[in-house]
């Protein structure tokens, strides 16, 4: 399963509790995170292996939308900040829009990542019992 984990900065903190909380399944994942976000998940778990993009403002979240047009992200997890104005929104809609083009599951705050992850993590142990 590969993953982009993307935060806006308010919402940081938020991101680096929730892979906390689901290291151990994130732990079998290939992760992609823009810039500082990534930075901040490494820092907290270093046993999490992250691909760090560019900061998104210089183009991280471009680099991740990329990625999306290439098929090799299967999730996106945003936590978005609706209440402080980001100077770098276009980027932010041109990745949410290829994230739908894509139909790749989106979460956008926690309650949305925790049924990305509880699908991802029941399509991992079905793919594992077939493999059997």
């Amino acid at each position: 399963m590969r993953i982009a984990l993307i935060a806006h900065d308010e919402k940081k903190d938020d991101l680096v509790a929730f892979c906390r909380a689901h290291e151990a399944f994130l732990a079998g994942c290939d992760l992609v995170a823009t810039g500082t976000t990534g930075a901040l998940i490494q820092e907290g778990m270093p046993g999490l292996n992250v691909r760090r993009m560019k900061s998104g403002p210089l183009g991280g979240d471009q680099q991740i939308g990329a990625l999306i047009a290439e098929g090799l992200i299967d999730a996106l997890v945003f936590f978005v900040d609706p209440l402080t104005p980001m100077p770098h929104d276009v980027d932010v809609k041109a990745l949410m829009r290829l994230a739908i083009v894509y139909d790749i599951p989106m979460a956008l705050n926690k309650a949305t990542a925790e049924i990305v992850l509880a699908m991802a993590e029941h399509r991992s142990a079905t793919e594992m019992e077939r493999a059997r």
